[in-house]
């Protein structure tokens, strides 16, 4: 009975010293599974990423896997469930999420001139006879993933700001990524679109967008930049290790698709103005 008392509280110490140092408590992983949100095709959301993945893998000495969601439901859901050990989530899917589970962010993008902040638009056709959001009332307006940020719950904020609540005083179009709202708006399909104003800058600077055919009715306020979020239960020892290696990173390609000069530290207090507009949008689609 002794001996086995002492195997016992051998292994228990053993345990406690384990733990102590990490081996066990902080296993770091063998793969970096990082999801990205489907703001516009998978494939191009990919191809844009790649410099990041290759960066990553190169710094971090390990697999580094690129997972496009069905959906930003989709994707904050499989962080939340851990399917996913890294996600870039906007300010309002982060919010979601995180009102069921915990998220930990990490770094944001910042941008030249204008910190880590970008901002939202309201087009419509180039000859459209609106002046202002107000001119929209009663017409069909388009938007992105329901969960984007930029692609439907800042549009709705402003519209609301302006006096018109979606169902009542416009008609919604979901229409899933920015790219598809800028299209329907230039093809006439709708008489105004929500969307990211960095996305709308590319997709004209790439000639996917005429820009004979569609204009800036207006701009949102400054909005919190994404956000790397990890999920639950990576380990400290290597959620700084991701963090720095986010911030250590200079490489152009990689910065590129993020239109940064650099990652800078993020936290959740960083989003509380975008939990402002949330609360007013489900406000507004209450009534």
């Amino acid at each position: 009975m002794r001996k086995i008392f002492q195997i016992a509280f051998g292994l228990l110490w053993m345990g406690l010293i384990l733990t102590s140092t990490g081996v066990w408590a902080e296993e770091r992983p063998t793969k970096l599974v990082i999801g990205l949100l489907p703001g516009e095709s998978a494939p191009t959301v990919m191809r844009l990423n790649e410099p990041l993945r290759a960066y990553l893998e190169q710094r971090l000495k390990m697999p580094v896997e690129l997972v496009v969601g069905a959906n930003y439901a989709a994707t904050g859901a499989a962080l939340r469930f851990g399917r996913l050990d890294m996600a870039y989530l906007g300010p309002v899917t982060y919010i979601l999420q995180g009102r069921k589970v915990k998220l930990d962010p990490i770094a944001r993008p910042s941008h030249p001139g204008v910190g880590p902040t970008f901002k939202a638009i309201i087009i419509v056709p180039a000859d459209s006879p609106a002046k202002g959001l107000a001119d929209l009332r009663g017409k069909e307006i388009a938007f992105g993933d329901p969960a984007s940020t930029s692609g439907t719950w800042v549009p709705q904020y402003m519209l609301w700001d302006a006096g018109l609540a979606p169902g009542r005083d416009y008609v919604p179009q979901s229409l899933g990524a920015h790219d598809a709202v800028a299209l329907a708006v230039q093809n006439g399909r709708v008489a105004g679109g929500g969307l990211s104003q960095p996305i709308y800058q590319r997709l004209l600077k790439e000639g996917k967008i005429d820009p004979a055919k569609v204009r800036v009715l207006q701009e949102s306020p400054p909005i919190p930049e994404y956000m790397w979020t990890l999920r639950q239960g990576i380990p400290p020892s290597f959620q700084k290790e991701l963090q720095q290696a986010l911030l250590d990173m200079h490489d152009p390609a990689a910065l590129q698709v993020f239109r940064a000069d650099a990652f800078v530290t993020a936290q959740d207090s960083d989003v509380d103005v975008v939990r402002r507009w949330v609360a007013a949008v489900e406000k507004a689609a209450s009534l």
